[in-house]
C-alpha cells in the first residue's frame, strides 16, 4: 500500500497572486493539470502500452495523476524525475514496493543510466521551457531510452501550423501573463520536428481543444464532486478567482490559436550513438 503521508503542494506558501497557475489550480482542488485532460492522457497511455516488463521514466509528474495510472499497469520499474522537492515528496507518497522511486533532478540531467528505460514521457512540462531547453530534455530522454523504446508528450500547440510570428508572440504573452509561468508552445509541426531531430519515429498523433477550465472538461477530469469542489473553492477566494478568470479568459480569447497536442514515438535504432 502506498505511503499515507500527506505532502504539501508545490508553491503552497505563495499567495494566489504570485504562484504559478497550475499550482494555484491544484491548491483549489484541481488534480488533473494536463492540456488535453484525462481523455488525451488515456489515449497516450494506450499508445505506450505499458506492461509488466517495462522500465518507465516520467518527467515532472506533478501531482501524480498520471503516475497512478502508470502504476496500475504494474511496470517492472517506475522512476519519476522532478526538480521541485515538494512535487517529488508528493509523488513519493504514491509509491510502494521495490523498483519504485522519484528522484529530485533536472529533466536535462536525470542522472539515470543510458539505455535504461523502455518508456519515457512527460506532460505539460516542455511547453513551459524555452526552445533550447526543450531540445536538451528530449536529448536526455533519448539517451535514457533503449532502442525501440517508446516516448510520449502531451503539451500545448499553436494553431495553425503557419501561424505568424506576431500572433504567436501575442498568444504566448497572454498565457504567460496570466499563468505567471513562461509559456512557449510549438506548432504541431514544431513538436514533431523536435522529436524527429532526436531520432524518434512518430507513431501516433492526437489533438484536443485547450478546455482546461471549461465546465465539461472539469467534470470529465475531476468528476462531478471534484468539479463542484473546485468551483466552490474558486468562488470563496477572491484573489484566486481573479487569477482563474484571467486564465480562462486568455485561453478562450485565443482558442483559435491554441490546442492540446499529444504524440507517441519510438526511438529508432539509427538514433543510437
Amino acid at each position: 500500500m502506498a505511503n499515507d503521508k500527506v505532502a504539501p503542494l508545490p508553491g503552497e506558501a505563495l499567495d494566489a497572486g504570485r504562484m504559478p497557475g497550475h499550482w494555484l489550480m491544484a491548491r483549489l482542488g484541481k488534480r488533473v493539470l494536463r492540456p488535453g485532460g484525462v481523455e488525451l492522457t488515456t489515449k497516450l497511455l494506450r499508445g505506450l502500452a505499458i506492461g509488466p516488463a517495462d522500465d518507465v521514466v516520467e518527467i515532472a509528474p506533478g501531482l501524480g495523476a498520471t503516475t497512478r495510472l502508470v502504476l496500475a499497469a504494474n511496470p517492472a520499474s517506475y522512476t519519476g524525475v522532478d526538480r521541485d522537492p515538494a512535487s517529488a515528496d508528493l509523488v513519493a507518497t504514491l509509491l510502494d514496493g521495490p523498483n519504485r522511486q522519484v528522484v529530485q533532478a533536472s529533466a536535462v540531467d536525470t542522472g539515470l543510466p543510458p539505455a535504461s528505460a523502455d518508456v519515457a514521457f512527460g506532460e505539460a512540462y516542455l511547453t513551459m521551457q524555452p526552445d533550447s531547453l526543450k531540445r536538451r530534455v528530449v536529448a536526455e530522454l533519448a539517451r535514457v531510452l533503449r532502442p525501440g523504446g517508446r516516448f510520449a508528450l502531451h503539451e500545448v500547440a499553436f494553431a495553425p501550423d503557419d501561424i505568424d510570428d506576431p500572433t504567436r508572440d501575442r498568444v504566448a504573452g497572454a498565457l504567460t501573463g496570466t499563468i505567471k509561468v513562461n509559456v512557449t508552445p510549438l506548432t504541431v509541426a514544431g513538436w514533431e520536428g523536435l522529436l524527429v531531430e532526436h531520432g524518434f519515429e512518430i507513431t501516433e498523433r492526437h489533438r484536443a481543444p485547450l478546455h482546461l477550465l471549461e465546465p465539461r472538461r472539469l467534470v470529465a477530469d475531476e468528476g462531478v464532486a471534484g468539479a463542484a469542489r473546485f468551483v466552490a473553492n474558486v468562488l470563496r477566494d477572491r484573489d484566486a478567482r481573479r487569477r482563474v478568470v484571467a486564465m480562462r479568459r486568455a485561453m478562450r480569447s485565443n482558442a483559435a490559436h491554441l490546442q492540446a497536442f499529444g504524440l507517441v514515438a519510438v526511438r529508432t535504432e539509427a538514433s543510437v550513438p
